[in-house]
């Protein structure tokens, strides 16, 4: 039986670290690289007597993400404790949220695939609910032993539960990426893997085509990239078709992904909601957000990708690809805005081309962040305005722009205008001074000419090259063609 003739159904569960200061029940710093142990208050740490308080900072930016998705914010949802052991949680258990999240509901609209063969869809959002991180478990260097660090107890994350409406890791990827973009854009997680600030868990499971169960499902634990998501759900989503093809049956349980292997391997056998016996946390009140709460921080919320992606496309003229790949993330939407507010609105696809084109491939090339750039969108700005007004040809605007990027002009938002005088890059449109070379050109390369007259019109673009070339490619392109033909159909 091919893998076509069976169906992949995923979910994703989200952990965002909250971007606070202080963690979610007591004042202990969030700040990380601490030495071990330096950032566990009695609180985190749980000593008898200690009395939790909630964070008003975690619970704002909840409530932006809430709004951000189009979700149902509760006006009264409660917290709850997760009973189970583990040596990196203090207390005996978590306080989480259960029955009552503080965010019901929502979407967000991804993208999968480049070109043609891309397509929106609608990823529906189960909830997100407001919890506290454990501690960490420490392997190495300890002689066979296990240390614990508590710095993380308490941190405060946003745990973001989808519905199983992905149907591809390619989908799945999509979806984390787009999240990760969209808690960074609304500023309440940095959203940095590496340090665990976002974390994947997916859950995936397979049934044949055309059925309408789900198949059981393995939930992937702890995926901290993009890579590692997609290489976890490919490897899994075989090993249970596999499975079931040989007969087997697939077991619910809680899996890790080997990223040397690139296998997954069983944890433990997969808890449900009972077995944590949750039930309300006595220490804490139930959570109560006013409607005037939510007005204020819809009042201060910034445009969202989504509206940003319509107006570029309406006000500016924007193919759908062009506005969906610069609202990506809030760090290039900004640099571009930036470059069209210095080179006006009618330059604005212009200014869309070099932020993805030149520029993107140079920073990609460096590794380097759009907010490093040592292009300023000021200079982008100037340098497609020397391109409009002719100034400058798009192949020694390629020219101004490596200088550019090199530091020559000293950083000045005019530094394009600065090196084009200095290396006497302006483009030559006196059709006298073309003519001049066009006729040397063709008395050079009769062959070529006769070519043309001929019917080959690859000797016209040989051509166009020797002239471009005689003029050390300063001349205009389009005067170039245009004379050159006239002259050799005249």
């Amino acid at each position: 039986m091919s893998r076509s003739d069976w169906e992949v159904v995923i979910g994703l569960e989200v952990h965002a670290q909250l971007n606070t200061t202080s963690k979610i029940f007591s004042g202990a710093s969030t700040a990380f690289g601490a030495e071990p142990n330096r950032q566990a208050s009695a609180v985190d740490i749980a000593l008898p007597g200690v009395l939790p308080v909630l964070n008003r900072g975690a619970v704002e930016r909840a409530i932006r993400f809430g709004l951000a998705i189009g979700a149902h914010v509760a006006e009264k949802s409660v917290f709850a404790r997760k009973n189970y052991f583990y040596p990196d949680l203090p207390k005996g258990y978590q306080i989480s949220q259960m029955d009552l999240p503080v965010v019901v509901g929502g979407a967000i609209t991804i993208r999968v695939g480049e070109g043609e063969q891309a397509y929106e869809k609608t990823v529906r959002l189960t909830r997100a609910h407001l919890e506290e991180d454990a501690g960490k478990s420490l392997h190495e260097d300890f002689h066979g032993m296990t240390g614990i660090d508590l710095n993380r107890a308490g941190t405060p994350l946003l745990e973001i539960v989808s519905e199983p409406d992905m149907r591809s890791s390619a989908e799945a990827v999509a979806y984390a990426r787009t999240l990760h973009a969209l808690v960074r854009w609304i500023d309440i997680c940095d959203g940095n893997m590496q340090e665990g600030s976002f974390r994947c868990d997916a859950n995936v499971s397979v049934r044949k085509k055309g059925a309408t169960e789900f198949g059981t499902r393995r939930e992937i634990k702890n995926l901290n990239s993009f890579r590692f998501l997609q290489q976890a759900i490919d490897y899994e989503v075989q090993w249970q078709i596999d499975t079931i093809e040989d007969g087997g049956r697939i077991q619910q349980a809680t899996v890790l992904f080997d990223p040397d292997t690139g296998e997954t391997r069983m944890m433990r056998s997969k808890e449900d909601a009972h077995d944590y016996r949750y039930f309300p946390d006595p220490d804490l009140l139930p959570l109560v957000i006013a409607s005037e709460w939510k007005a204020r921080v819809q009042g201060e919320m910034p445009e969202l990708p989504g509206a940003m992606k319509a107006r570029f496309m309406d006000e500016w003229g924007l193919s759908a690809y062009d506005a969906t790949t610069l609202t990506a993330s809030k760090e290039v939407a900004d640099f571009y805005q930036a470059a069209v507010s210095a080179a006006g609105a009618a330059l604005a696809k212009p200014c869309a081309n070099w932020v993805m084109g030149d520029l993107a491939a140079r920073l990609n090339k460096a590794e380097l962040d759009i907010v490093a750039s040592p292009v300023s969108p000021a200079q982008i700005a100037g340098l497609v305005a020397r391109i409009a007004d002719n100034t400058l040809s798009n192949a020694i605007a390629k020219k101004v722009f490596e200088a550019l990027w090199n530091g020559e002009g000293g950083g000045k938002a005019n530094a394009a205008d600065e090196i084009i005088e200095k290396q006497g890059l302006r483009q030559v449109t006196d059709t006298g001074a073309i003519e001049v070379m066009i006729d040397e050109v063709l008395a050079a390369n009769q062959k070529s000419v006769d070519e043309f007259r001929a019917g080959k019109e690859k000797a016209f673009n040989a051509l166009v090259g020797q002239v471009m070339k005689a003029s050390k490619g300063k001349a205009s392109p389009a005067q170039v063609n245009e004379l050159l033909r006239r002259k050799l159909e005249g």
